[in-house]
């Protein structure tokens, strides 16, 4: 319990909004790149170049209907673990936040981990998807090299303005009355 000396609290720190923001960050890109490049643009799926991937997965070519299903039930599984670590990413949030949850909302804390949660996402997916184990691109074919790299590239950058954003903001108290906060602290 936190106590008051001198006008000055003392006692355990509030909770940060790291580890909530940073996996609400990794959910929500995921959704981000399975709907966009995966759905939308239809540029790959999760095991469209497992024809030349470095594991030994099969292939299940995206043009004929059985490889169609074979990585849409895949790219289900993707965005399965999507949804949960956007489910786990509000219950730690949740649990952190028992106060004044609007203001945290708001909070330049919370967005700029989400930023960098989901620079985490393309960074880790990018390494791991595109490069190591190879089982797909952002965009398949002649220049599929650069597209990866892009996609890297931007994972650095929400990483990095992520954290500039959540430093650019005061870590958030929920139990410090309201007339304490300033508008930069929500």
């Amino acid at each position: 319990m936190a106590t008051t000396v001198g006008g000055t609290r003392t006692g355990p720190a509030p909770a940060s909004l790291k580890l909530p923001g940073t996996v609400l960050g990794v959910g929500l890109g995921g959704f981000v790149d399975g709907i966009a490049l995966h759905q939308l643009l239809r540029w790959h799926h999760m095991l469209t170049s497992t024809d030349d991937d470095r594991i030994g997965v099969k292939y299940y070519d995206p043009g004929t209907v059985s490889g169609l299903e074979m990585n849409t039930v895949w790219d289900g599984v993707f965005h399965a673990v999507c949804w949960l670590a956007v489910l786990l990413g509000l219950a730690v949030l949740y649990s952190r936040v028992t106060h004044n949850r609007r203001a945290v909302w708001t909070s330049r804390v919370l967005w700029g981990w989400v930023l960098a949660g989901w620079g985490l996402f393309n960074l880790v997916e990018g390494v791991l998807d595109h490069h190591i184990l190879g089982i797909h691109h952002v965009h398949g074919g002649p220049h599929q090299l650069w597209w990866d790299l892009g996609f890297l590239a931007l994972g650095a950058l929400l990483l990095v303005g992520g954290w500039l954003l959540q430093r650019s903001g005061r870590p958030f108290d929920p139990d410090a009355p309201a007339a304490r906060r300033t508008a930069r602290d929500a």
